[in-house]
């Protein structure tokens, strides 16, 4: 009898720790059971994403806001399009709202971080973010860096 108790209680605590795992890896996807009806599209056009992913979050002020769902090279002006994904619940992106790719933590991770402006109109479905501000890249800086040092 007390065999089967501890086999019971072995059993429970494995089911737990594989639930606990399966939703540790959609915290880490990214990947949500949220329905995406109503949510909204708009685009920014970057010229460096230095690293940035599809499904990475869209915050403002900290706050997840969306996800980046399509990333593609505009072939005509060789920059990178962004299509992101905004919450429907979050109405007031102003049309002088800039974008900014930044990183999150240690490990780097990249996302969009939004700043609303003081226009009075909104962005819709489908509109641009014309304010953006790309990736600061490390390997350029450094690069920079050395070229002055070395013109002095």
């Amino acid at each position: 009898m007390k065999a089967r108790v501890v086999e019971s209680a072995v059993g429970v605590f494995m089911l737990l720790g594989v639930v606990a795992m399966v939703l540790l890896a959609f915290k880490v996807s990214g990947l949500s059971m949220k329905s995406s009806e109503g949510n909204y599209t708009v685009k920014a056009y970057f010229e460096n994403l230095g690293g940035l992913t599809e499904r990475a979050k869209v915050a403002m002020s900290g706050v997840t806001i969306g996800r980046v769902t399509k990333i593609h090279l505009d072939t005509e002006d060789y920059v990178a399009v962004v299509e992101m994904e905004i919450d429907s619940d979050v109405t007031t992106l102003t049309t002088d709202t800039s974008a900014a790719i930044l990183t999150a933590g240690l490990l780097g991770e990249k996302y969009v971080g939004l700043t609303v402006g003081a226009e009075e109109e909104y962005l819709a479905d489908g509109d641009v973010i014309e304010d953006t501000q790309s990736a600061l890249v490390l390997e350029e800086l450094i690069g920079q860096f050395l070229f002055n040092k070395a013109s002095e």
